[in-house]
């Protein structure tokens, strides 16, 4: 099976990110900043997911490629976005956060293309 070593890295870095500031909203942020902090895991957690999910993707349509970085990146910008609102208490990085929106919109709809654009052999 080949898969995209690069991107399983990047995205598994970003599982780990996600975990470490679940873990800091779990135990040790003040309730305004838990709830970013959780959100912004969350999200970034799942995105993880998608970016390795795309790696793994046998025979790996460049959109679904796209989608992984995509993904990963998006949801890396979104949950920094939200963790520095909250811990620097930099309320101008709300800017930041729909840039890691798109970017995670973006991803699923690349990989709902490249789903439909499989053909049917590839399955």
């Amino acid at each position: 099976m080949s898969w995209n070593r690069s991107l399983a890295g990047f995205a598994a870095l970003n599982g780990a990110t996600a975990v470490a500031l679940g873990a800091f909203a779990a135990h040790g942020a003040e309730p305004q900043v838990k709830t970013l902090l959780t959100t912004g895991a969350s999200y970034q957690l799942v995105h993880a997911l998608l970016g390795l999910t795309c790696a793994l993707w046998p025979g790996a349509p460049r959109l679904a490629r796209t989608a992984g970085w995509l993904g990963t990146a998006g949801g890396l910008i979104f949950s920094l976005a939200l963790a520095i609102i909250g811990l620097a208490s930099l309320p101008a990085f709300g800017a930041v956060a729909p840039v890691g929106g798109v970017l995670m919109i973006a991803a699923w709809l690349f990989v709902a293309l490249a789903a439909f654009r499989s053909s049917p052999s590839d399955a």
